[in-house]
Parts: C-alpha cells; structure tokens; sequence
C-alpha cells in the first residue's frame, strides 16, 4: 500500500519540493534478475528483497527518482525507500559521503573534493546517467515584454553586479524591479548556472535572490510577481505550462525554446545538462540496493515514464546498454569479495 504522504503523479510533480518522500516499495522478487538487452527489460529476482535504501540530493533528479521508485515498489512491498530533496552538495556533503545515503541524486558530476570526502569514509562513488534535462530560465505568464533572452543578458541579471531593473538590462523592458528566485549554492542546478552562464570570465552568481533547494517555491514566487524571474529543471516547467512562462535562450545561434526535443539534439545551448544518481560501491553487495541501481538504469531509457511523465529526455539504449554493463561489472566485484 502507498503512503499517505505518496502523491499522484501528476500532483507530486506539481509540488515536489517536500522535503522527504517515503515510498513503501513493492512486491516480490529472485535469487538472479535478469536483464535483457535485446529486450530492453527488467525481470525482478525471485527470492523476496527486504530493506531500506535511503536517498539524498537533487532537486531536480527528485521526480525522475521519486517515479521511479514508486514503479518499483509494484514489485518489492518489503523494500522501503526515503528520498530527500538537499541539493546535489548537500545530498554528497551531509549524507551519501558520510554513509548516511545509499544513493545520491546530482545536476552535476561529482567534483573531487567530494570524492575525497567519500573516500576519506570509506565510500566509493559509482555514477549513473539517467537522463538529460534542459535547465530552464521562467518568468510571470504576464511578462509580456520578454520572450528570450540572450546569456548575455542572463548573466547581467544574475551575476555578482546583477542588474536592479529590468530596464538596466534592456532599456525598452520595463522599471521595474527584478525578483529573483533559484537555486541555493549547495545545488547542482546553482553549479551548473553559475559555471555556464556567469563564470566563465570569472564572475560569480548574484547574493541578491530568494535562494531554495525547493524548486516548488521557486514556481510559486515567479507565478505571483509580474516582474519575477527564475531557474530550475525543465520538468517543473513541463508540467505546469500554463502557468509561468519558459523563455528562449540564444546561446549565439538564435533564440531556442527548451523542450525535450531540443534537449536531446543539443540545440539549446548552453542549458542543457545531464542528470545523475550516485551509489555507493560498497552496498551493492546488498542484494535490493544492487536490484534498485538495476532498475533505475532499465527506466533510464522508458520513454513514457522519463520523457512523457516527468519530462527529461530518457537515455538511448546504448547508454542504458553501457550503464548497466558497468554496473553489473561492480556488483560482481563485490559479491567476490
């Protein structure tokens, strides 16, 4: 049975800034799963799985794992999974490399100073793509002044001597003050900004915004002031549409809406990201912990679940192909040990 605090889908991805999602996970399972390319599916082991699994990390990865959890609790009821939304630092700084997660959603790569961390307790990262999303940049339904923006100008908004006014960043858009709601510096969607858009002459992001590890409340404070702007994961956009307004980014070749399609094709530059979950090598010699990363990496490429539901571009086959031929190649080297 689905706790209460499990949302419907399509409602949980309206608000999934909650901090924690406990998902009871389902049924049975076997001594060997078996997965089959050629298929492309996922059979569950036969032997019951038990235990916890707990995840910290992205807020933006949130949903994509959230679903995915909540499709494998229909086969694995005695697996209970906790999912925290702390932001990709705060999900490797405070939990996944102190031992305190079993899994870590991230926007970004990992980067070596938390590698270090990780290893300094006795962690060892494994990195897994699960999908590409298009980092999208949102105002008021009711900005009708602006429909794109060049980097050019999202940097002047959002960099360390970011503009007061949307007038100071064109003179024909309004006087009005700026509202800026994003990403708190521990996220890796605050990393993947700041690295892509302001910092690559050295700048460093603007101290003046409403910053949150919920991009929920982000949606909220664009969606009740005209002259707000913000940034998130293209899925809070994806489901939502009608309620804030997505803007066009010229990365030098033309304004380009994000959309899954242009995501994928690399078009919309230079927001487009991959998205990652962690786990940690030495729990892979537990049998549901081995079955959960498994089947995170067979619904990597579900079209339906990761593009159509949650609304990030799903891996090819070959990736998935190469994730799970990895994968498989470290649950191994643990169960020999």
């Amino acid at each position: 049975m689905v706790p209460a605090n499990v949302y419907p889908r399509r409602k949980f991805l309206a608000t999934s800034g909650a901090i924690g999602l406990a998902v009871i996970a389902g049924c049975t399972s076997s001594n060997q799963s078996s997965y089959n390319p050629a298929k492309n599916s996922y059979s569950p082991p036969a032997e019951e799985l038990s235990g916890d699994i707990n995840i910290a990390g992205s807020s933006t990865v949130f949903p994509l794992m959230a679903a995915m959890a909540e499709e494998f609790q229909k086969q694995h009821s005695d697996v209970t999974i906790t999912i925290q939304s702390t932001g990709s630092g705060g999900g490797f700084k405070n939990f996944f490399c102190l031992g305190r997660a079993h899994f870590s959603n991230a926007s970004r790569p990992i980067k070596d100073s938390e590698v270090d961390l990780c290893e300094g307790n006795g962690v060892t990262p494994h990195g897994i793509r699960l999908a590409t999303d298009a980092l999208t940049v949102v105002v008021n339904k009711n900005a009708d002044w602006v429909d794109s923006m060049t980097v050019t100008e999202l940097k002047s908004v959002w960099d360390q001597n970011a503009a007061k006014k949307w007038s100071d960043v064109n003179p024909s858009w309004p006087d009005e003050k700026i509202d800026r709601y994003g990403a708190a510096d521990t996220s890796g969607t605050f990393d993947y900004f700041n690295e892509v858009i302001i910092g690559k002459d050295g700048g460093t992001h603007t101290t003046n915004y409403q910053p949150t590890e919920k991009d929920h409340i982000t949606f909220a404070g664009v969606e009740g002031n005209k002259y707000a702007i913000g940034y998130f994961g293209f899925s809070y956009y994806y489901n939502n549409p009608d309620k804030i307004k997505a803007l066009k980014i010229d990365g030098g070749d033309g304004p380009v809406s994000p959309t899954l399609d242009t995501a994928k094709s690399g078009q919309y530059k230079p927001l487009s990201r991959s998205l990652f979950t962690y786990v940690s090598v030495e729990k892979l010699a537990e049998k549901h912990i081995a079955e959960f990363a498994k089947y995170c990496i067979e619904q990597s490429s579900n079209e339906q679940l990761v593009a159509e539901e949650v609304g990030y571009v799903p891996n090819t086959k070959e990736t998935m192909d190469k994730e799970m031929a990895a994968l498989n190649t470290l649950i191994k080297f643990t169960t020999l040990k």
